[in-house]
């Protein structure tokens, strides 16, 4: 006969997975920094509880999740301002919770209730949080995290559009040209998303914005940096010659002041800067 003294421990429902989360990172508004080890062991239960979420959406290397559970878990997520906390405790969270919670928010962003995205659903209704994680690229300690989370976002166009009409955009023509290279490079990708994903909607954005966009690009395709020329040259040529965007195209390469950019960008140093320079130059042939 064999005893045991321990009983397994039963795996924590969606429900309860949420609330504990929610409990956790709340529990972190009641330390200080005076208060080094309680903040620590806050962190820690945080840390715990991502862990446990993590699990719970994409399985524990043995079982597979249970998708019934994922989706339970998107809607318990939604529920009393959890998502909310997610985001907005993000800067003070550590290395591993941050990764976890990334992993975990691509998962639960994909997931569908009753045919519905919930947590893109949520966060069309709490758009702030879309501006906060935009804001966030200009904190180098949590700026690749927010990136990941924010092109997740981008895959829904009502989520895109929101960005791309806020007063939050126009940040990321500072964010590409930030001095850490790595932000850069990511707000680049996520700048790029924003622009190539969801063609009607960017073409709709453009008609409306045209001036104030074009004003704002010139300084990228003019920029004493290299990468930030050659890029910034071969985005255009992406966004412009989408069947969408032609009549913006057609705008655009008919304006002497862009036409005079186009022309001085055929003569830079780079052999790469003047072949895109050329693909939208032989528009106007």
């Amino acid at each position: 006969m064999s005893f045991s003294f321990f009983k397994p421990s039963r795996p924590k429902t969606p429900q309860e997975v949420a609330k504990a989360i929610n409990d956790s990172l709340m529990a972190l508004d009641t330390q200080t920094v005076v208060e080094v080890k309680a903040l620590e062991k806050a962190l820690e239960e945080v840390e715990k509880n991502f862990g446990t979420m993590k699990c719970m959406v994409s399985g524990d290397g043995e079982t597979e999740p249970n998708m019934d559970q994922v989706s339970q878990l998107a809607l318990e997520i939604c529920k009393e301002g959890v998502l909310d906390l997610l985001i907005h405790k993000l800067p003070i969270l550590g290395w591993e919770a941050r990764k976890d919670l990334v992993h975990c928010w691509s998962i639960l962003l994909k997931q569908k209730v009753d045919s519905t995205y919930c947590c893109a659903e949520y966060i069309e209704n709490h758009l702030e949080l879309l501006d906060f994680l935009v804001v966030c690229y200009d904190n180098k300690e949590i700026a690749l995290n927010c990136g990941n989370m924010l092109r997740d976002c981008i895959r829904f166009p009502t989520l895109a559009k929101y960005i791309l009409e806020s007063a939050s955009f126009v940040l990321f023509f500072k964010f590409v040209e930030l001095p850490n290279f790595d932000v850069a490079s990511d707000a680049f990708s996520t700048f790029k998303d924003l622009l190539t994903k969801h063609g009607t909607v960017v073409s709709e954005f453009l008609t409306a914005h045209y001036d104030e966009f074009f004003d704002l690009y010139e300084k990228l395709l003019t920029s004493p940096n290299y990468v930030t020329r050659r890029q910034s040259l071969k985005l255009l040529s992406e966004f412009l010659l989408e069947t969408p965007n032609s009549h913006i195209m057609k705008r655009y390469i008919l304006e002497v002041r862009y036409l005079k950019v186009m022309m001085t960008l055929l003569k830079d140093s780079s052999k790469n800067i003047q072949i895109s320079a050329f693909h939208i130059f032989k528009a106007t042939i």
